[in-house]
């Protein structure tokens, strides 16, 4: 079964009572409501005056829920996982601790062609229909190149020279000479906010799979306490790019006096962006929402940690 995900902008105080997640609104005018705690799988708390009891917290992370805060300009901050969430988290530390530097390589080889092959792919899917923009066959012939390329470790950087053209291309309709950076210009902080969400959701798939989200097979700044996960989400990025250029193309975009595009992360398109975890993707030649196909992916991950396989199972565009 998919699980919710729930965004708290308005002040309410969050509780527990007979397995139910219990909302108070601070506006007395709205009922109380209540969601049952096992359907909830990712929890996004914007608003600072907000009160949670830990209570709540508690039963939350038993439930494998994911919980998100975010900071005074309401971008997703902190993330909170439960510690202890496989029945085997001791044996499977283990394995995903004693793995060798060859496999760590070429999981992340794998990775790397799963990540340009859906690229490729949305780029193509995108320009569909817009001859202007659209990626010619060679182009994306050119890119399936440079997935089948790719080496064990991606020694070559075959993942930045496909970046570069990606991001030269997907959003041309709206944005001339668009850069993609953290800190850069609209739509980057649609990305942004996108990418918050598909971390903890495969943050939490890693937890429920009994792995350290912060030990990565290729991310492994000292600072990056999910550098697996940064690892494992990347063939998924392109799930939300087309959320965002879609995003785009339903909003009209504004420009400053610098021409840097401007569009607002407000209310409506933060639930587009919130339904990242319910969208269709197909992995194994089947249909399943994004958090579900995550699982298996994560589950695959472990299956190569343990010995048992040498290929992650990554969805396909």
């Amino acid at each position: 079964m998919i699980k919710r995900t729930l965004f708290f902008g308005n002040n309410a105080y969050l509780s527990t009572k007979n397995k139910q997640l219990i909302i108070d609104f601070a506006d007395k005018s709205k009922e109380q409501v209540s969601i049952p705690i096992e359907d909830i799988g990712v929890v996004v708390m914007e608003a600072y005056q907000m009160t949670i009891s830990l209570n709540l917290i508690s039963r939350l992370l038993d439930n494998n829920v994911a919980l998100i805060t975010c900071n005074e300009k309401k971008m997703p901050q902190g993330l909170m996982l439960n510690l202890d969430g496989n029945t085997q988290q001791q044996e499977r530390f283990k394995h995903q601790i004693n793995i060798s530097q060859p496999l760590k390589k070429q999981l992340w080889q794998q990775t790397v062609k799963a990540k340009i092959i859906n690229q490729a792919a949305m780029l193509k899917k995108l320009s569909e229909g817009n001859p202007q923009n659209a990626t010619t066959n060679a182009e994306f012939e050119n890119m399936l190149y440079w997935a089948n390329s790719v080496r064990s470790g991606d020694p070559d950087n075959y993942e930045a020279r496909a970046a570069a053209f990606y991001w030269a291309n997907i959003f041309t309709e709206f944005v001339a000479d668009f850069t993609r950076g953290r800190f850069d210009a609209a739509p980057n902080n649609l990305l942004n906010y996108g990418y918050a969400i598909l971390r903890a959701v495969t943050a939490r798939s890693l937890v429920a799979s009994g792995l350290l989200p912060t030990l990565g097979i290729h991310h492994h700044n000292k600072y990056n306490a999910y550098a697996l996960a940064d690892d494992i989400m990347e063939p998924y990025r392109p799930y939300v790019d087309e959320v965002v250029y879609d995003i785009l193309s339903t909003h009209d975009l504004a420009f400053d006096e610098y021409h840097q595009p401007q569009i607002k992360l407000n209310t409506e398109i933060k639930a587009e962006l919130l339904k990242i975890p319910a969208i269709d993707v197909f992995i194994d030649q089947e249909k399943s929402p994004l958090m579900l196909a995550m699982k298996r992916t994560t589950a695959s991950l472990f299956q190569c940690f343990a010995g048992n396989s040498r290929k992650i199972l990554y969805p396909e565009i």
